[in-house]
């Protein structure tokens, strides 16, 4: 997704930023942070994701991604056969699909809490309609609370609402309105009331989270200081920032880079604009990405850096930008020269025979962002998704 520019003082406004300056910073050691990972169903059969083989150990949370909005505005699983093993076709992943799976790294990993992610970039298309009333706010948060904390007692810990986007900025066909910004809080109070109405009941806390875009006029279209109340956590999807441009860039840059045609997309900005909004640093979460993006026809000037490219790589495949396929392909390549961008914290690859550009994260920006987090007293981190990795990156989080 291409994200537009916008000047600094713009996003903060969009915000109702109450200060403009950034976060003071805090010792490193000064708390323990949230490690988030989100677990892509469809991994586990088209990377090969091993669910009893996750780092659970490190981690904190685990979002399953995803259930889906029925046609009637209820929740339903996602894919009933990766979920739980009930397929209309083909074998199952495994006995009780992967809920089974993670019920049994739950009881290897005690610590761990698993919460279900509604939605995703291709599941959004129906939240406007579930938000719009009273009404349809009760079935959806019913039927979620039923399916994922009533049927399946111990399993899910909460629920984590991802709409892609409320009022703009989805994909398309979605439905949207303007009202979608008052809306989603209202969707947020239905489902925090009836997961703390269950959660009397079972007497323990359920938790609700969200995934919030870094993009500043999608940021603008949530009623952040309504929303912090309601939730446990805020999960900044800080990467993507520059996916659709042709135009070379890094996928989730710290900082701004030297000479960067577009200074306000990065992380540094948008937590800072977060933070200034009022939400506390303990309920954001900074995204990582176990991915990158590559770009061919790339002109050699610069290493590549901020040039016009011609599209995706020639023979660029859909898992190819993960951090497990580049370090056991491109990064092993002699032909692929690894730069780093001291601004920006982040690096890249450039092959000038192929002329193709790579942006990505790897265990020395991981750790770059990891520090950031604990300097500033933020939430955590959340990552998106587990299957990316190749246990470099995870080692990167736990050793800082």
């Amino acid at each position: 997704m291409r994200l537009n520019q916008l000047p600094i003082a713009v996003l903060a406004a969009c915000l109702a930023c109450t200060s403009a300056n950034p976060a003071s910073k805090k010792p490193a050691e000064a708390h323990p942070i949230r490690v988030v990972g989100y677990l892509a169903s469809w991994g586990v059969r088209s990377k090969g994701t091993r669910i009893a083989e996750l780092p659970a150990r490190d981690l904190t949370h685990i979002f399953y991604a995803f259930a889906k909005i029925g046609s009637d505005g209820r929740v339903v699983l996602g894919d009933p056969c990766v979920d739980v093993g009930t397929c209309r076709s083909g074998p199952a992943v495994g006995p009780g699909g992967n809920f089974a799976e993670l019920s049994r790294l739950k009881l290897r990993q005690p610590h761990l809490k698993v919460l279900i992610s509604i939605g995703g970039w291709t599941g959004s298309g129906k939240f406007s309609d579930v938000a719009l009333t009273d009404s349809t706010r009760r079935v959806f948060a019913e039927s979620a609370v039923d399916l994922f904390i009533r049927q399946r007692p111990g399993l899910f810990d909460g629920i984590d609402v991802d709409w892609e986007f409320p009022v703009a900025g989805g994909m398309e066909g979605n439905v949207e309105r303007p009202a979608d910004r008052e809306n989603f809080t209202l969707l947020l109070a239905e489902l925090r009331r009836q997961l703390d109405a269950q959660g009397a009941i079972d007497r323990r806390h359920y938790e609700l989270a969200i995934a919030a875009s870094a993009r500043p006029s999608e940021i603008a279209n949530v009623e952040i200081t309504r929303i912090v109340p309601l939730l446990d956590m805020i999960n900044v999807m800080t990467y993507d920032y520059h996916s659709g441009s042709r135009s070379t860039h890094f996928n989730a840059p710290l900082y701004a880079a030297t000479g960067d045609p577009t200074p306000s997309l990065n992380v540094d900005v948008t937590m800072r604009a977060f933070l200034d909004a009022g939400v506390p640093a303990s309920k954001l979460l900074v995204g990582i990405p176990f991915y990158g993006h590559g770009h061919g026809g790339v002109p050699g000037g610069n290493g590549g850096l901020f040039q016009l490219g011609t599209g995706k790589p020639s023979g660029w495949r859909g898992n190819d930008g993960d951090w497990r396929v580049l370090a056991q392909t491109r990064l092993k390549n002699p032909s692929y020269v690894r730069h780093w961008d001291s601004a920006a914290r982040v690096p890249w690859l450039y092959d000038s025979t192929s002329r193709t550009w790579v942006s990505y994260d790897d265990p020395q920006s991981v750790g770059e962002k990891v520090r950031y987090v604990r300097e500033r007293g933020l939430g955590g981190v959340v990552i998106w998704e587990l299957g990316g990795d190749d246990g470099s990156l995870m080692r990167a989080i736990s050793a800082r």
